[in-house]
């Protein structure tokens, strides 16, 4: 009797063991599915956040000018348009090239090239052949380019006045003071340094 009464009393411990082990790993394996849940939620915002700020990027930064670095030219296509003269047909034929002062403007140059000879030929046609003739007319043509390719490049560029050649108004005297426009100075630290001609023909 005492035998078996001894035997029944150890059965029960292992059981007990058995019992211990599987909710010890129950609890593990929950614990893991907890923290990897935890990991996958955190990781999920940050990605979302991600993609909703890279629309917000743009897409080409303006490239900031050093007025010590070495030049860099910049040729263009030769540009061939009609003239703004209503009197008879007239057309330029002009070659540029354009002066920079930093090779990765010259990278950019070349992805926004469609809308700078656009700008470029926009301010060729709004030009008649008196305009382009005489030296003063080809210094304001290349400022003209300087600024609109500036401008399309990302650069905030003001205006620049041409000379007033307008007559004053009835009654009033002419002050030679007041002959002329005063012009805006064109900012130093423009992407486009400064334009240079290759060819101009004009007929």
């Amino acid at each position: 009797m005492s035998n078996a009464a001894a035997a029944s009393d150890a059965a029960p411990p292992p059981k007990s063991k058995k019992t211990l082990i599987i909710i010890v790993a129950a609890v593990v394996v929950l614990a893991l599915l907890g923290v990897g849940a935890m990991l996958m939620l955190k990781k999920k915002p940050a990605e979302e956040g991600e993609e909703s700020e890279a629309p917000a990027k743009p897409a080409a930064a303006p490239v900031k000018f050093d007025p010590k670095a070495v030049p860099i030219f910049v040729p263009l296509e030769v540009f061939v348009v009609n003239l703004a003269d209503k009197d008879a047909e007239r057309y330029a034929q002009v070659g540029m090239t354009l002066e920079i002062g930093d090779v990765k403007l010259g990278d950019q140059i070349k992805a926004y090239m469609p809308a700078i000879r656009h700008a470029v030929l926009m301010v060729l046609a709004d030009k008649t052949a008196a305009q382009l003739i005489d030296r003063e007319g080809k210094l304001k043509l290349a400022r003209a380019v300087q600024r609109e390719t500036s401008r399309v490049l990302g650069a905030d560029v003001d205006d620049e006045d041409e000379e007033g050649d307008a007559e004053p108004p009835a009654g009033d005297k002419a002050d030679p003071k007041k002959g002329k426009k005063k012009k805006r100075k064109v900012a130093p630290d423009l992407p486009i340094r400064a334009v240079h001609f290759s060819n101009f023909i004009v007929q």
